[in-house]
């Protein structure tokens, strides 16, 4: 995006994250390229889009989870604003469900905060590239599930809310609907998910990315 990189070869690079060590570490990986250079850096999903705006970086190093709004509304905002904006989500997330929702908001790559040391610079130059950068950890993970039957939004509010520590009758409560209303959305989640029961349910749920703890 940075018209010059068209110039000098340069991958301007924007890195957003709210942890101050975890960017400082990535600005240093960064850095030491002679073909990068960091030209932001942000600390929600806000300042990511502000960041776009100043400095039009060619690849975005954007974090999942920040306060104020997260790395997949900054992303979705930060595309419709610059629909060639290249970002690439680096997350501790490995879930299939939150891989899709990156990757439908706009994203060109997603990579794990652990294979930082391996791939962070292949993945920059690629999407830099114009491809779109997927581990094969991580393809794998979407390939298992591709077939799956998604969860319904009214599920996954129901899931949430078991996880939280509610039970039914508060689950009904909270929601206003029968109990019973409650229970049908329950084992709809556990044949969806083919879990044994309620933890069960909620241990893949967040292992996928479906629910957050």
């Amino acid at each position: 995006m940075n018209q010059t990189s068209t110039f000098d070869q340069t991958i301007t690079v924007m890195i957003v994250d709210d942890h101050p060590l975890l960017r400082e570490g990535l600005v240093a990986v960064v850095q030491g390229e002679r073909d990068m250079r960091v030209v932001a850096e942000a600390t929600n999903g806000m300042e990511a889009i502000e960041g776009v705006r100043r400095h039009r970086p060619d690849v975005t190093l954007m974090d999942l989870q920040m306060p104020e709004m997260d790395g997949i509304a900054a992303t979705t905002a930060i595309r419709a604003e610059w629909p060639s904006a290249r970002i690439v989500i680096l997350t501790t997330y490995h879930g299939d469900v939150q891989v899709l929702r990156a990757l439908k908001a706009g994203a060109s790559g997603y990579l794990l905060k652990s294979m930082v040391s391996t791939n962070l610079l292949e993945a920059i130059r690629s999407v830099n590239a114009g491809l779109r950068y997927i581990p094969r950890e991580i393809a794998s993970e979407l390939a298992a599930h591709l077939t799956d039957e998604a969860l319904s939004a009214r599920e996954i509010e129901v899931l949430q809310r078991v996880a939280n520590g509610n039970s039914n009758k508060q689950i009904a409560v909270q929601l206003m609907v029968s109990e019973d209303t409650v229970k049908s959305h329950i084992r709809n989640v556990l044949a969806k998910l083919s879990a044994n029961d309620r933890t069960h349910a909620v241990t893949i749920a967040i292992k996928r990315g479906i629910i957050y703890m």
